[in-house]
Parts: structure tokens; sequence; C-alpha cells
């Protein structure tokens, strides 16, 4: 389970690169002239009328070293994400996103959002238009450099539609939030199709310290089948697997496979977060129900996970906008923090016999300031699909850097 000799030295370069440059990224302000507004670059720029125009800079780099998986797996390091993005937001009025990843060459949140307070004076929500993240999956829709672990669990890999191009609306209130959305296919013109998705929260404790959120989300996804070269319409299809909780592989150790003349997936999510000042639990249930339209069974999937985090250091996670961030850092070293992950799924249903799996992952963040964290996770990883059992011991680092 130890790292590769060449993936060592590549860390240890790594984390002094980014811990120089956490002084560089470090925030100044400074007056600027006589429209008094406030400069930050490089990363933004406050008028003197409240908008905020400014970039968004997220850097990942990743390595993960595989053992006892029977050659199925190679080890890797490189880049994980590389965005850079562009925002615009007056404070009660409006905002917009637009972020491009070049590791991946995919266009990711770009939208433009309008709050109803500016049009009638009291808020009945926002209207959003553009590419964003569909609700089901709570551990889906947080930020990548907000979530505790280096990935997302099994089942919020193989059930999250990521993101689509549509129209939602959104409500936030103190002790309960609310949406309602219409999405049609991505930016690069692939998942072709449209889904209806709703999502609801309660939150009966809400203190800064002290959150209970308990939330309900659901969509239909009807996909479109596609016309072939020779013109003819093609049936169309849906696949559901998830690597082993490591990024930096294509290979899945359970796997739906492609099933074809689907008519819609139905999606359920019903979500968990609990914080306590350095203490939090987090655990999610997801299923996912497709149809055909041809006589044949429903394939019915679903799984969970359930995780525990503990803040060494004091400091607390972060809760706003029905969804959590980042631990912030009370002393100048940093804050320092430990969780342990369980998460399950099972791909198997009548004469569909994608496997189950099920993955321990210990993982430990070090927070150096707001713009830069550190992340170990160890995940031991049990699979069984068709009689084949391999259970790989997977180590995983990550470096990033984020403005």
């Amino acid at each position: 389970m130890s790292l590769s000799r060449r993936s060592k030295p590549a860390l240890v370069v790594l984390m002094l690169a980014a811990s120089a440059s956490l002084a560089v990224l470090a925030p100044s302000t400074l007056k600027a002239g006589e429209d008094n507004g406030l400069y930050n670059w490089p990363t933004h720029y406050t008028a003197a009328d409240g908008t905020d125009i400014g970039l968004v800079l997220r850097y990942q780099y990743d390595v993960n070293d595989f053992s006892n998986d029977d050659g199925k797996f190679t080890d890797a390091q490189t880049n994980r994400r590389k965005y850079l993005g562009f925002y615009v937001k007056k404070p009660g009025v409006y905002d917009a996103t637009v972020y491009y990843d070049f590791q991946s060459r995919q266009w990711q949140d770009v939208f433009a959002r309008l709050q109803s307070r500016a049009l009638f004076g009291d808020d009945y929500g926002a209207l959003r238009f553009g590419q964003s993240k569909t609700p089901v999956s709570f551990e889906g829709v947080t930020t990548s450099t907000q979530t505790t672990f280096i990935e997302l669990a099994l089942p919020s890999q193989a059930v999250y539609e990521n993101r689509r191009v549509g129209v939602d609306w959104a409500i936030q209130r103190t002790h309960w939030l609310a949406s309602l959305g219409y999405y049609g296919q991505n930016l690069t013109g692939k998942n072709h199709g449209h889904t209806l998705a709703a999502r609801a929260a309660w939150v009966p404790i809400h203190a800064p310290t002290n959150v209970l959120h308990l939330g309900l989300a659901v969509s239909q996804e009807r996909p479109y089948g596609l016309v072939n070269a020779l013109g003819v319409q093609q049936p169309a299809t849906a696949s559901f697997k998830a690597p082993p909780e490591a990024g930096l592989t294509t290979v899945s150790l359970v796997s739906s496979g492609t099933l074809t003349n689907v008519d819609h997936i139905n999606r359920l999510g019903l979500e968990e977060l609990w914080i306590d000042g350095p203490w939090s639990v987090q655990g999610e249930y997801l299923r996912a129900q497709t149809s055909f339209d041809v006589p044949k069974p429903a394939y019915d999937l679903d799984g969970y996970y359930v995780f525990g985090s503990w803040v060494l250091t004091g400091e607390s996670r972060q809760y706003h906008d029905g969804n959590v961030s980042n631990v912030i850092p009370s002393h100048g070293w940093g804050a320092l923090e430990f969780a342990v992950r369980y998460s399950e799924l099972n791909l198997n249903d009548g004469r569909v016999l994608g496997g189950r799996e099920h993955d321990w992952t210990a993982g430990a963040n070090w927070y150096l300031g707001t713009h830069l964290r550190l992340q170990a996770n160890v995940i031991r990883a049990f699979s069984s699909r068709k009689g084949l059992v391999i259970d790989p011991h997977i180590v995983e680092l990550r470096a990033e850097i984020f403005i």
C-alpha cells in the first residue's frame, strides 16, 4: 500500500511549490483612485456600488497508487483539474459565472442568475439560466475544492447526473430551501435528452458551528436516441458505473454495461448533515430506476455512504446556501481534519449483473489558509462481479490551490 518510488519525489516537489504559492496568492487589499473601489488583484475588483468582478483559479495535482489489484490498475500522477473562471456579481441583484477546465477540456459552470428582490422588492428566490449541476447527490453538487474526500463516494459517482444546460429556480430561508429545474444536454453536446429535477431541505438547526440539514432530491431524465451516419434512429441508452473512488483511472470494478431502449430514469437522493463544532456526520442514500420502452423489467440500483469528520484543531466545517464548504483555519499554520467514510453500491438487479462494491476510506486534510489544501486518502475497496472478486488497496494524495 506504500507509494511507488517515482511518486514520492514528485509529491515533495509539489508540496514545496504549493506552499511557496501560498505567499504569492495571499490576498491584498489596495484602495483604488477616485471611484473608491477595492482591488484584490490578481483575483477580483469591487466597485463602489458593490459590483464584484474577478477571476477564479483552481488547480489540483493528484497521485494515485494501487496495490493488491490483480494488475487491473496503473499507478498515476498528473493534473486532476485546471480551472480558469470569470465571474461578475452584484449582491442581491445578479451574478454570472463562466468556468472552463483545461484538464478535461470541458466547460463547467456557465450561467447567469437574477435575484427576484431586484425586480419585486421582496425575495421570491433566484432564477438561473445556463449550465449548472443537477441536484440529485448532495456530495455531487459540492464544489470539488470543498469536498472532505478526494473523490466522490461510489453511489454519488454512479447516480449523479452532472452538469446540464437549463433553467432553475431556487429559494432559501434560514430553516429551509427549495429548488426546481429543467435541463437539456450539456455544452459539449452530450447527454441528449431532458431532465426535470427538484430539491428541498429542512434545516431545523442553523448556527455558525451547529447545523442539522435533512434533504430530499428527485429527478426524471428522458434520454434521446441518436441518428447514426446511415440516418437510422438508434434507441436511447444508459450506463451506470463507478471507479473505486480514484480519479486517475477509467477502470470500474462494477458496471451495469450499456442499457438499451431506455425510456426514462428516475433518481432519488436522501441527504443528511450534522455539524457540531469540530465534529460532523454526513450521509446520503441514492437510487436510480431505469424504465424501458420495450417489455422488460425496470432496472434498479442503489447505494449509500456515511462519513464522520473531526477537526483536530477545533475549527468547524462551514455551511451556507444549503451546502458545505471548507474549514477556515484559526491558526497561522492551518487546520487539520481527519475523516472516515464507508460507501456501498449495488448494481445487481435481475439479469443485469453489474456487481457490488463497498469501500472504506480514511482521510486527512491540512488547510493552509483559505487558498491551499493538502489531502491524503487511504482506500480499501471490496468488489464482486459475476464471480470475480477484486479488492484493491489505494493511496491517494492531492495538493490544490484555489482563489
